[in-house]
C-alpha cells in the first residue's frame, strides 16, 4: 500500500491509464488503438459529445462498435449527452463495457445505473466541476465508478482544474462505508506529467490522458511515465 493511501486510511487500487481517443489520429483510428495497447494502456476512454450537452459533437455507437472488433481492452464509454436514457441500448450493444452518465443530464440517472448492471456493464457516473459531489453521493451505491471532471466537459486543451480534486474525500468516505471494491475513482482533464501526482494524491485511480499519451511519438514511454509519476509523486504530495 502506498503512503498517499496509508496516510488517508483508504485502500486505492493500483494506478490504471485510459488513453481518450479524442486525441488521436481518427484517420488511422486502428493503428493508434493497437498502438496505445501495446504501449501499456488499460483501458480505452470514450468521449461522446452530442452538440446539446455540451457544445461540440465527437462519436457515436458505429465507433463504439469498430473500436470493439479492433481491440480488447476495456472500453470506457463517457457520455457527455442529453437524456442519456435514450442511447443507452446503442452504445451497450455496440459494445461499450462501461457508461458513464451525467448527473446533470438525466431525471433518472438512478434508473440508467441499474439498467446497465443489469446488463452486465459497468456503471459510471460524473458531475460538471461546477456540481456539488453532494448530487453524486446517493448515487454511488448503485454505480462501480465515479468520474471527476477536471476541466469542463466538451472542449479540449482546458487547464487544470485542481478544486475538483476535493470532491474526491466525500466519495472515499461513502466508500469506505459501501465496501473497498465498490467504485473506482478516475479523473478527466487536463492530466499530464504535472498533474497526475496530485491528482492520486486526492485517490485517483483511473487517468484519463489524452494529448499526454497521443501527443507522444513514445506511447510506451508516456504511459509508463504517467503511471510511475502518478505512483511516486502522489506518494510525495501525500508525504508533504
Amino acid at each position: 500500500m502506498s503512503a498517499a493511501t496509508e496516510r488517508r486510511g483508504y485502500p486505492l487500487r493500483p494506478v490504471r491509464i485510459a488513453p481518450s481517443i479524442l486525441s488521436a489520429d481518427f484517420a488511422r483510428l486502428r493503428d493508434e488503438i493497437r498502438d496505445v495497447e501495446r504501449a501499456g494502456a488499460d483501458l480505452i476512454h470514450v468521449d461522446v459529445m452530442d452538440g446539446h450537452f455540451v457544445p461540440n459533437i465527437t462519436f457515436g455507437p458505429p465507433v463504439v462498435r469498430s473500436l470493439r472488433a479492433t481491440t480488447d481492452l476495456y472500453l470506457d464509454v463517457h457520455l457527455m449527452v442529453e437524456k442519456p436514457e435514450r442511447l443507452l441500448d446503442a452504445f451497450i450493444d455496440a459494445g461499450s463495457d462501461r457508461v458513464t452518465i451525467h448527473v446533470e443530464a438525466t431525471e433518472q440517472p438512478r434508473e440508467i445505473l441499474d439498467t446497465l448492471r443489469a446488463r452486465g456493464k459497468g456503471a459510471g457516473i460524473t458531475l460538471r466541476p461546477g456540481t456539488p459531489v453532494e448530487r453524486v453521493l446517493p448515487l454511488l451505491d448503485a454505480a462501480d465508478l465515479l468520474l471527476i471532471m477536471t476541466v469542463e466537459p466538451g472542449f479540449g486543451g482546458q487547464a487544470f482544474m485542481p478544486e475538483c480534486l476535493e470532491k474526491i474525500a466525500p466519495a472515499l468516505e461513502v466508500r469506505r462505508t459501501l465496501g473497498p471494491e465498490r467504485f473506482w475513482i478516475e479523473v478527466d482533464g487536463g492530466m499530464s506529467d504535472e498533474t497526475v501526482g496530485r491528482a492520486r494524491a486526492a485517490g485517483v485511480e483511473i487517468f484519463v490522458a489524452g494529448s499526454a499519451v497521443f501527443g507522444r511519438r513514445d506511447r510506451a514511454e508516456a504511459c509508463a511515465r504517467l503511471r510511475a509519476l502518478a505512483e511516486k509523486e502522489g506518494d510525495r504530495v501525500a508525504e508533504g
